[in-house]
């Protein structure tokens, strides 16, 4: 692993980006993401088109602290809410109800639906616990090919591309376990619908 230490300066760089509309390649507690402002949709489709994504393929909306998370999204009922303070932070992607409709130009082709992402920061990615605001956040890879777990496994033209690209030396390289809660509030249901970084063994002990 390297020891790449993500800086206080940086992580105000990455959060001024993400105010000015940029596109930023970071690391997460997976793999490299790429982010951007969820409600630019100039950035949305500038991430999308480095990546060589389709447009009405949903991202996650990551936050970097469980708290701003829960806040922004105060119509989340109680059973759901204690779900993602038990599971979160961790390498999760939470398929949530989205009933207000927020962050939409993440949530194509349904609005209903939300991604709902929270790193488990290392030490070496500390700062980033510092950023307030939230992004849209998807893999820093071309579609269909593999995540990258090092800055050099980044596509030459997606670093190039991004205004911003900040080194956090080797991570996990596991992508993130996708988890859908849309029926949880019900009845406690809760299904894996892509397995990753998080076993479901260890998702069913954090319910518990």
């Amino acid at each position: 692993m390297s020891d790449a230490v993500v800086s206080l300066e940086q992580a105000e760089t990455f959060s001024r980006c993400m105010s000015v509309g940029g596109i930023a390649v970071f690391p997460a507690d997976t793999v490299y993401g790429l982010a951007c402002e969820p409600a630019s949709r100039d950035a949305v489709e500038r991430l999308y088109a480095l990546k060589g994504r389709v447009a009405d393929k949903p991202a996650a909306v990551m936050f970097f602290s469980v708290g701003l998370a829960l806040s922004a999204l105060p119509e989340l009922g109680p059973r759901t809410r204690a779900a993602i303070a038990a599971l979160l932070p961790g390498a999760l992607t939470l398929l949530l109800p989205n009933p207000a409709q927020r962050f939409p130009l993440a949530c194509v082709p349904d609005a209903e639906t939300l991604g709902l992402r929270v790193p488990a920061l290392s030490p070496a990615l500390d700062a980033l616990a510092g950023v307030r605001w939230p992004i849209l956040q998807t893999s820093a890879n071309r579609a269909g090919e593999p995540d990258a777990c090092r800055l050099a496994d980044v596509p030459a033209e997606i670093r190039e591309g991004a205004d911003l690209v900040i080194d956090g030396g080797e991570l996990p390289g596991i992508a993130s376990t996708v988890l859908d809660l849309r029926a949880y509030e019900l009845d406690a249901q809760w299904a894996v619908r892509r397995h990753g970084a998080v076993a479901e063994g260890e998702i069913a002990a954090r319910l518990a």
